[in-house]
C-alpha cells in the first residue's frame, strides 16, 4: 500500500479488484478561501481490464493497493483483422491483443519490433513500448522558402501510417525520432 501522492505516471494500482494504470498525475492544493483544504491527486487512469479511461480525484494521504505488473518482452509479429500477434522471446508462446489492449502504441508498431507486454495475473493487458522511436517520413507537403516565422510545423506521415506534426525542413525518406508517450516530433534521426 502506498499513499496516493507517492504514485506517478506509469504506476499500477489495484481497486475492487481491477487493475489501474495511471496515464496522467497531478497534485493541487487549494489555498483560496480562510482554510486551506488537503492536498489532492488528480489521476487520469485506465481500466487495464476492459480500457476505459477515466479521471479520478482522491486525497493524497489515501492508501492505495500500488501493484507491480509482469512484463514479458515480445516481438510484435503481425496485425490481422485488428487482432495483433506478438511472440514471448523466451517460450515463443503467441498471444493475441486487440487495438483497444495497445491503444496508442498501435501508431508505432512495425513487425519484428520487440516490446513489453504488461501481464497482470497471466492476462495480457497492455504494451509498454520504448520513450522514442525512430520512423521513416513517407510522406509529406514540401516546406514553403521563407515560411519560418515562429515554430512552423506540416503534417507528415510515418511508415505505420501515423501523422504528427514536424518541422518545415522534413521532406520524405527523412527518419525522425518520435516520442511515443505523447506522438510527437522530437528531432531528426538521419546519419
Amino acid at each position: 500500500m502506498k499513499a496516493a501522492m507517492d504514485l506517478r505516471q506509469g504506476s499500477t494500482y489495484r481497486k475492487d479488484g481491477v487493475p489501474y494504470l495511471i496515464l496522467r498525475a497531478d497534485r493541487h492544493q487549494s489555498t483560496s478561501g480562510k482554510k486551506a483544504r488537503a492536498a489532492e491527486m488528480k489521476f487520469k487512469i485506465k481500466d487495464l481490464m476492459s480500457g476505459k479511461v477515466q479521471e479520478i480525484t482522491v486525497l493524497s494521504t489515501e492508501m492505495m493497493d500500488d501493484i507491480i505488473l509482469d512484463r514479458n518482452q515480445m516481438q510484435f509479429l503481425y496485425e490481422s483483422e485488428g487482432e495483433y500477434f506478438f511472440m514471448d522471446q523466451e517460450s515463443f508462446e503467441q498471444i493475441a491483443l486487440t487495438e483497444e489492449d495497445l491503444g496508442d502504441a498501435v501508431n508505432f508498431l512495425v513487425e519484428e519490433m520487440v516490446i513489453q507486454v504488461l501481464m497482470y495475473e497471466g492476462t495480457p493487458v497492455g504494451v509498454e513500448l520504448p520513450n522514442t522511436v525512430v520512423r521513416e517520413v513517407t510522406y509529406t507537403e514540401p516546406g514553403l522558402k521563407g515560411d519560418t516565422i515562429g515554430r512552423a510545423t506540416k503534417p507528415a506521415t510515418i511508415s505505420t501510417g501515423y501523422t504528427l506534426q514536424v518541422p518545415l525542413f522534413v521532406v520524405i525518406g527523412d527518419k525522425i525520432k518520435i516520442d511515443t508517450r505523447t506522438g510527437e516530433y522530437m528531432e531528426r534521426a538521419n546519419g
